[in-house]
């Protein structure tokens, strides 16, 4: 072969490789034939109007454990009218719901309704409402998620103290509530009242472990949400057990020192007046000791933070004097917050939902292999002592006039 003709070979191998790349996936859709659904609201059964319809007709397959399943799907066309900076009079999602017995037959009932097929690679949340998460086992509810191929992992999963489909409205005619559930969670850099995320990959190895652990609670009303507290989900049953308020679950956040930012307040001893601590770092460090058939457990909580707020009169004291007693009052406010988780969770509740029997797993494995049958009732008289430490290191952009130097 000669020159010329390879040359016009590779040129027209490399003009077909070129076509090929240009048609793009062979059984692709157009977006705008497509349902995009973001978000999925699990509860227990309540049937809808048009369902009621269809069991006058007497078209109604036999189901059981009824829950009904609310799914959110973009609608394009508000979506684009807003990014344009049009009004649309259209919400930029619209929920759809079902109930049944089997989530993927929810799903595809949904192509009775919609002429666009559902599509859930861009699925961001799963939210269950407490009623169904404290009757059914969880791995249950979520298996269709953890094996849909389309699903991905990195999908988070919430729970909320009243019905799930709330979460997924909003009164702002901007807002995807899925998209503004997703985004809060990553505010935990700016408060310690937020768990670290829990997506679907993360959740299937909770379950796998046997372990109880803990979701992130949402909470709805008149179209507005917010995150309060923390679902503790029972290890053996896989069921909802009860809730932590928001000061526990700061008490969680400072035990396992999983948080990444976020405030202590409390008040000076000596003038009675609000002072305000600003998280910069914090660590914790728990220790299991064994001694015969007791099990104990040392947690040394470390962090470091500004003076942001102080409200005590000019004059005080001294600058030394007045900066221990205001790290003494923040450690005393972390101290009292997980003494209050440790009695709702190991004595009330009678879980280990912060991670104690891993740290015995790891520095005693003879003894946990013992005790993991029943981990949870031996946690209930195992021994918790605490140790706090906060260092105010400065005092935020201005000299402080209130503090007195020495």
């Amino acid at each position: 072969m000669n020159c010329t003709s390879y040359s016009r070979s590779l040129l027209i191998s490399l003009i077909f490789l070129g076509i090929l790349f240009l048609t793009g996936c062979w059984s692709s859709n157009e977006i705008d034939k497509l349902s995009v659904y973001v978000g999925v609201a699990l509860d227990t059964g309540k049937v809808t109007d048009i369902e009621n319809k269809l069991e006058e007709q007497g078209g109604r397959y036999p189901k059981k454990d009824l829950m009904t399943s609310t799914i959110q799907i973009l609608t394009p066309q508000a979506a684009g009218a807003a990014n344009k900076g049009g009004q649309s009079k259209q919400k930029p999602y619209a929920n759809i719901s079902e109930t049944g017995d089997s989530l993927f037959e929810m799903i595809r009932e949904v192509s009775l309704r919609t002429d666009k097929p559902l599509i859930g690679h861009h699925l961001k949340v799963v939210v269950i409402g407490d009623d169904l998460a404290r009757n059914n086992n969880i791995e249950h509810l979520l298996d269709f998620f953890f094996r849909d191929n389309d699903i991905r992992p990195s999908c988070l999963v919430f729970m909320s103290s009243g019905r799930a489909i709330e979460t997924l409205k909003s009164k702002s005619p901007d807002d995807v509530p899925a998209f503004k559930i997703a985004g809060i969670a990553d505010n935990q850099y700016r408060i310690s009242k937020i768990l670290p995320p829990m997506s679907l990959g993360k959740l299937k190895g909770e379950m796998q472990s046997g372990s109880s652990f803990l979701l992130q609670n949402v909470i709805s009303a008149n179209g507005e949400m917010k995150f309060a507290g923390a679902a503790v989900i029972q290890g053996k049953t896989k069921k909802l057990l009860g809730f932590l308020d928001e000061q526990q679950l700061n008490g969680v956040i400072w035990l396992t020192g999983k948080g990444k930012g976020g405030l202590v307040k409390s008040f000076d001893e000596m003038m009675g007046r609000l002072i305000t601590y600003e998280i910069k770092s914090m660590k914790s460090t728990i220790h299991a000791y064994v001694d015969g058939n007791d099990i104990s457990f040392r947690a040394v909580i470390k962090s470091e933070g500004r003076l942001i707020e102080n409200w005590t009169a000019k004059g005080a004291p001294s600058k030394n004097k007045f900066l221990r007693r205001a790290e003494k009052a923040f450690e005393q406010e972390v101290e009292q917050m997980i003494d209050e988780v440790l009695k709702k969770t190991q004595k009330d509740m009678g879980v280990d939902v912060l991670g104690f029997g891993n740290r015995l797993r790891i520095e005693h494995p003879n003894t946990w292999e013992k005790v993991k049958r029943d981990w949870d009732k031996t946690f209930r008289e195992a021994t918790v002592k605490l140790e706090v430490k906060l260092s105010i290191e400065d005092y935020g952009a201005i000299i402080d006039s209130s503090i007195a130097a020495d």
